[in-house]
């Protein structure tokens, strides 16, 4: 760690103490180290050193604040444990904050405080952030976003022609009718993807459409903006997480539609859903709602047709962190699932008990965290080979890359599908669908 300079550390400091933030207050001063939340982390568990306890990561924030912001911090330091915010803190801060939490909220829910330890996690990741000490493998990711318009930094005629190969497919199987509309302004549904879908997983977008031709949905994809992912609430940078969700609030408005369709996006969805908002200042005016719950829209109203018994193999469900325990879709990933597959079995524990996948927070983009990563990853791995399944569906591409490494590392021997593919494996087309 080089030597900090004095700018570093007043910009960080000034996050602490202006504005006042009562909710970081509370929560810094509520924790009672009672270290109850350390067998609800997956890094605690998997590594056994204390350093892992949740709380102590709180407890690095805290000391920063009872440094600079109280004043016996100020006079007396050493009386209350109050922390420098110089190199060697700076360090610790990096690893415990941006390599050992993927902020899933698990000790949240397991605290017997309430203490929102993920909310503090990112206050210090703000705080590295105003530094200028992400690690660069996470700030590449998001800079591809505000540089290219996708995380990934896909040309968009190689977009293009990935979705074009994909809509000849979807015509050679079901008709003319069966496309992929892009750039086609006044349609009702506005849709995003996740990049890593064009890049590695193309099969999902073809899921999608399918269910779209099924349900003679009105919709389109933007090349200009297409990107449901946010990797602004990563690392820490709200300023550019907010120009991010910008362009895609924007979008919307230039493509004119009414409903924004999040793709399989974990965090994306709570992004553009909850935050993007708070990051504007202000209220969306149209419609926002996540792909399960549109197919399970045209479920219920009998727009889509389902026959359960074409997928027969075991499904289990890997509940991602921010659309179940952070967004409430518990029973509505269980709605698509079970009305699409004839045998299902729960994990344990699930819904918002459940273990992250280890991928979370940033995890997956940060390189130098991989070996950690799959490690804590052990213990999904082992949920999943518990039940029996063969197949783990879960709504959310970086779910799905990260289980897919567990899958080749610890040897399962499971597939690992989104909603919308078991949705597309179950459909039955009526005679209006066939050309």
């Amino acid at each position: 760690m080089e030597k900090l300079t004095k700018k570093q550390i007043d910009d960080a400091v000034r996050l602490l103490k202006m504005p006042p933030d009562s909710k970081l207050v509370t929560h810094l001063n509520a924790c009672v180290h009672c270290g109850l939340c350390g067998e609800s982390c997956m890094y605690y568990k998997t590594m056994r050193d204390n350093r892992f306890i949740p709380a102590r990561k709180v407890e690095l924030v805290s000391s920063l604040y009872r440094r600079y912001c109280t004043l016996t911090g100020k006079i007396a330091p050493f009386l209350v444990n109050a922390k420098e915010l110089d190199e060697g803190t700076v360090k610790e801060m990096v690893d415990m904050l941006f390599g050992a939490c993927t902020m899933c909220g698990r000790c949240v829910k397991h605290c017997s405080i309430g203490v929102d330890i993920s909310y503090v996690v990112h206050f210090g990741r703000r705080m590295l952030a105003a530094m200028g000490l992400v690690p660069d493998t996470l700030q590449a990711t998001v800079n591809a976003a505000l540089d290219t318009g996708n995380n990934m930094g896909i040309p968009v005629g190689d977009f293009v022609d990935t979705i074009e190969w994909l809509e000849e497919e979807l015509i050679d199987e079901y008709g003319e009718n069966a496309r992929i509309p892009l750039n086609e302004k006044e349609k009702k549904v506005l849709y995003t993807l996740n990049p890593r879908e064009p890049k590695f997983f193309p099969l999902s977008i073809s899921a999608m459409a399918t269910i779209f031709y099924a349900a003679k949905e009105s919709w389109t994809i933007s090349t200009n903006m297409y990107d449901v992912t946010n990797y602004g609430i990563f690392n820490g940078d709200n300023a550019q997480a907010g120009q991010i969700a910008k362009r895609l609030h924007d979008e919307m408005y230039n493509m004119q539609s009414k409903l924004l369709v999040l793709g399989e996006c974990g965090h994306g969805s709570r992004v553009n859903r909850w935050e993007g908002p708070n990051y504007l200042k202000h209220p969306y005016d149209f419609e926002v709602a996540t792909v399960v719950e549109l197919i399970n829209s045209y479920i219920r109203n009998g727009k889509i047709k389902l026959d359960k018994n074409r997928n027969q193999e075991l499904v289990t469900i890997h509940d991602p962190c921010n659309l179940v325990r952070n967004g409430g879709l518990l029973s509505e990933i269980r709605f698509a699932v079970k009305n699409s597959v004839a045998n299902f079995v729960e994990m344990n524990p699930c819904g918002t008990d459940n273990f992250c996948c280890g991928g979370g927070g940033g995890q997956l983009a940060m390189s130098e965290y991989n070996e950690r990563r799959l490690k804590i990853g052990e213990i999904k791995a082992e949920q999943i080979r518990a039940t029996g399944a063969k197949i783990v569906a879960t709504p959310c591409h970086n779910c799905v890359d990260q289980l897919s490494q567990l899958n080749h590392t610890y040897k399962l021997g499971v597939k690992i599908k989104t909603i919308a593919e078991l949705t597309a494996d179950a459909l039955v087309f009526d005679e209006e669908n066939e050309d």
